[in-house]
């Protein structure tokens, strides 16, 4: 510990963490306590099983457009976006946006497939 701080340094919170230095082997299993491990994770569903993809329509120059993405979820308001595809699905249409909206520390960049009543052409 330095002087002048409290609590452990970088160099011996490191130490503790469990994680190997360089020179150790990266092959090596982390090490875990009884208590620590947990159980299996469920294997992932077989893709063949998995129902088709909604057939998506594409512009045929593959070029987005611009829109006006309004109420997104957790972002109240009307953010400039861009509209990259729609599909259509059993609730109607929906478009992938690209968009930004005002976080704590800046612009923060979006992107989601929102029905097409909450997208306004530019």
């Amino acid at each position: 510990m330095q002087r002048g701080r409290s609590g452990r340094s970088l160099g011996e919170r490191a130490a503790r963490s469990g994680v190997p230095a360089a020179e150790e082997d990266w092959d090596a299993p982390f090490p875990q306590t009884a208590a620590a491990a947990a159980p299996p994770a469920p294997s992932p569903p077989d893709v063949r099983d998995l129902p088709a993809p909604p057939p998506v329509t594409r512009r045929a120059d593959g070029r987005g457009r611009h829109c006006w993405v309004h109420d997104p979820p957790g972002a109240p308001g009307v953010w400039p976006g861009l509209l990259v595809e729609w599909r259509q699905t059993d609730d109607g249409w929906h478009g992938r946006v690209a968009f930004t909206v005002a976080g704590p520390a800046g612009s923060v960049l979006m992107e989601a497939w929102l029905p097409a009543a909450a997208l306004e052409q530019r």
